[in-house]
């Protein structure tokens, strides 16, 4: 039945693409944003903003975010999803924080509203269906999105949380299955990753944070340790080492 069609929006360097080609990344689907590659609230708004956008303008199904040092398990993704339907209101990821964001929302010149809601970490990746992203657009289509984002002078992952469980009334649906690099990816036994949607790596506490395990490729070689990871699950990929003991 394959894998569904897709679309990459690229919205700075992405330096995975020449590591993991796929069809995403190779039938002219790559979007580039033009916003600044800046980690300003202004500037992640504005490219979140361009994946809202082009994903309405593109039919598809589902709309799901992830950073560029996400991985990206398409097979247990697509899993996922399948449990849902696209039609209904569904927020799915994984909140970063143990307790709901506090926040204040502008009314007008000089009156402020307090507002706390949960939102899925960027960090870790986060899928919205079609259904709730339709009702979205209000505060979040043409560029109402930044308008939206100021309003409550939060970053674009909490504006989505924001819109959705604050503005809609939606509740965000927790998945351990999505992994950023604010946790201890340590923990993350290896009998388990097959499991994951999505893994990360990063620091952690100060120190190297990404999946532990023996792979393909050294540390030194992959310091991500995502090139190790796709061959452990794929390992008829054509650049995967043969015969390598996990």
């Amino acid at each position: 039945k394959g894998l569904p069609a897709c679309s990459v929006v690229v919205t700075s360097s992405f330096n995975a693409i020449e590591h993991f080609p796929s069809p995403c990344l190779s039938s002219g689907n790559v979007i580039n944003t033009n916003c600044s590659s800046a980690h300003s609230r202004q500037a992640l708004s504005c490219k979140m903003a361009v994946e809202y956008d082009q994903f309405i303008e593109s039919g598809r199904k589902w709309f799901c975010h992830v950073d560029d040092d996400n991985y990206v398990n398409v097979r247990m993704l697509v899993k996922l999803l399948s449990s849902y339907a696209h039609t209904q209101d569904i927020y799915i990821g994984k909140p970063s924080l143990d307790k709901p964001i506090q926040a204040t929302e502008r009314i007008s010149e000089n009156k402020m509203h307090p507002v706390h809601f949960w939102f899925a970490t960027g960090g870790a990746g986060f899928c919205i269906s079609r259904g709730l992203a339709l009702k979205m657009t209000p505060w979040a289509s043409g560029g109402h999105f930044m308008s939206t984002a100021e309003k409550i002078r939060l970053p674009d992952d909490c504006t989505i949380g924001y819109i959705i469980e604050s503005v809609l009334g939606v509740k965000l649906i927790r998945s351990n299955l999505f992994h950023s690099h604010l946790e201890n990816l340590h923990q993350v036994p290896k009998s388990e990753i097959h499991k994951q949607v999505t893994l990360s790596y990063g620091m952690f506490e100060n120190k190297r944070n990404s999946i532990h395990m023996k792979g393909a490729f050294s540390v030194e070689e992959d310091p991500s340790r995502f090139r190790s990871i796709h061959c452990l699950l794929y390992p008829d990929t054509p650049w995967c080492p043969s015969n390598i003991a996990y």
